[in-house]
C-alpha cells in the first residue's frame, strides 16, 4: 500500500493493539487518524479515553453510546434465536463488530476519509468480520489492519508502546487481551494460550468461583413478550436494564463460565475463554418459553435456523442477504412466545424449574393420568395401526 491517504478513522478500544495503531498508521502512511470508539457496555470513562487517544497521537475522538442499538438490532434477534456458536458461545463479540464497522463508515463519510481501520490480528476472526461488513456497506473504503501488516509480538507491542510514551493496560505480566460488552466478556492470550492449563482466577471479572457462591442459590422469574425479556421477577423493566441486572445476579453464582476450545474461521483451533452471565441465562430461559409455546414441528425447523444463524454471526456475514432473511424468519417465529420463566441459579448452572403462559401448548388435561383426562385413548389403536403401516409393509416385502 504506497498511496497516502489524508484521513482514517480508527475503532478504538484503549487497548493496547489499538492505541499502538493510532502512531504506527501516521508514522507508516502519513494518515491523521480519527480514533472511534462505541459504548457498547463496558461504559468507559469517555474522558480518559479521549485523553488516552490523544495522547497517543489521534487527531480527532468520536465517542458513541451504542448501546440501545446494539441491544435492539443485534442483542434481541440473536436471543431469538437462541445463538450459541458450537453450542456454547453466545457470540457476544462476533455481534458487535457489524455494529462497530456500521459506525466507521457513518464516522468515516462524516469526516470525509478515505479509509477504515481495525487492530485485529491476522488470524483471527474479527478481521473477517470488520473487512466483510465495511465491504457490505461501502465497497469504496479502504480496510487497514495495522496489526496485520505489522505481525509484531505483544511483547514488541508493548515495548513500541513505551519507547514512544503511548499509555496502554497490557503488560508482559499482564498480557490478556480482553473484549467485553453487555452480552460478554472474552478473554484470551497469555497462559490461555496453554489449553491445558486451568484459567487462572484473574481471567474473570464478572462471575464468582466455587468458593465465593451464596449458599442455597436463588431463584428469579424472566417474563417474555414475544420473544423479548421485559420483566425480571414481575418488576417491568427495558431490555438493557434487565440485561445488566440478570447478568449481576447470575454471575454471583458462577453462570457464564465458558472454557472452549473454538474453531475459527481462519482454519485454526484457538482456546478461548468467555464470561456471558446474563446471555447464558436468558437464552436458558427463553428455550423453556419457546418449548411451552412453540408448536413441535416449529421448534424443530428453528433448530436448524438456530444453527445457520450462529454461523453466519459468528464468520462475519451479518450483512448478508441469508442473514437478514434469517432475522425476518425468526422475528415471525416469537410472535406467540409470551412467558414466565422461573430459573434456579446456583452452583454455576441456571436451571429452569417452572414456566406458564397464556399461549401455553400444554393442556393439562390431555397429559394428565389422573381425574379431568380427556385424552380419547381408544383413537391411539387406529393411530398406530397407520403410523406403522410403512413398517409393516417394508417387514412383509422383505419376508420378516
Amino acid at each position: 500500500m504506497s498511496e497516502m491517504k489524508k484521513m482514517v478513522v480508527l475503532a478504538y478500544s484503549g487497548g493496547l493493539d489499538t492505541s499502538v495503531a493510532i502512531r504506527w498508521l501516521k508514522d507508516t502512511y502519513g494518515y491523521q487518524v480519527v480514533a472511534l470508539s462505541l459504548d457498547l457496555g463496558e461504559t468507559p470513562d469517555a474522558k480518559a479515553l479521549e485523553k488516552k487517544a490523544l495522547i497517543s497521537g489521534a487527531e480527532a475522538v468520536v465517542i458513541k453510546d451504542a448501546k440501545d442499538e446494539f441491544v435492539s438490532e443485534f442483542i434481541k434477534p440473536a436471543l431469538w434465536a437462541n445463538a450459541l456458536y458450537q453450542k456454547e458461545y453466545p457470540l457476544a463479540t462476533a455481534l458487535a463488530r457489524p455494529l462497530i464497522a456500521k459506525h466507521l463508515v457513518a464516522t468515516a463519510r462524516e469526516f470525509g476519509a478515505e479509509a477504515v481501520a481495525h487492530g485485529c490480528t491476522g488470524k483471527g476472526n474479527d478481521q473477517v468480520r470488520f473487512d466483510v461488513a465495511v465491504a457490505s456497506l461501502a465497497p469504496d473504503l479502504t480496510v487497514v489492519a495495522p496489526v496485520r501488516e505489522w505481525a509484531w509480538t505483544r511483547a514488541q507491542e508493548i515495548a513500541y508502546a513505551d519507547v514512544h510514551g503511548i499509555p496502554v493496560p497490557a503488560t508482559l505480566e499482564n498480557p490478556y487481551s480482553v473484549d467485553a460488552n453487555l452480552w460478554g466478556r472474552s478473554v484470551e492470550g497469555g497462559v490461555l494460550e496453554d489449553p491445558w492449563v486451568e484459567p487462572p482466577a484473574a481471567c474473570y471479572a464478572w462471575t464468582a468461583g466455587p468458593g465465593a457462591w451464596p449458599v442455597g442459590g436463588e431463584e428469579i422469574t424472566i417474563g417474555f413478550e414475544e420473544g423479548v425479556p421485559v420483566q425480571l421477577n414481575g418488576e417491568p423493566m427495558a431490555l438493557k436494564t434487565l440485561i445488566v441486572a440478570v447478568g449481576e445476579t447470575a454471575g454471583r453464582h458462577g453462570i457464564g463460565r465458558i472454557d472452549l476450545i473454538e474453531d475459527r474461521l481462519v482454519g485454526i483451533k484457538s482456546r478461548e475463554v468467555y464470561e456471558a452471565p446474563a446471555a447464558v441465562t436468558l437464552i436458558a430461559a427463553h428455550r423453556a418459553a419457546e418449548a411451552l409455546t412453540l408448536p413441535k414441528d416449529l421448534l424443530q425447523h428453528k433448530a436448524g435456523i438456530e444453527e445457520v444463524l450462529s454461523q453466519s454471526v459468528y464468520n462475519g456475514l451479518w450483512f448478508s442477504p441469508l442473514t437478514q432473511s434469517l432475522l425476518a424468519y425468526l422475528k415471525e417465529t416469537q410472535q406467540a412466545v409470551t412467558a414466565e420463566v422461573r430459573l434456579r441459579l446456583q452452583a454455576g448452572k441456571a436451571t429452569v424449574v417452572g414456566r406458564r403462559s397464556p399461549c401455553s401448548l400444554y393442556r393439562s388435561d390431555l397429559a394428565t393420568y389422573g381425574e379431568g383426562d380427556t385424552f380419547d385413548a381408544t383413537a391411539a389403536v387406529g393411530f398406530i395401526k397407520i403410523w406403522g403401516l410403512p413398517l409393516k409393509a417394508v417387514a412383509s416385502a422383505h419376508g420378516r
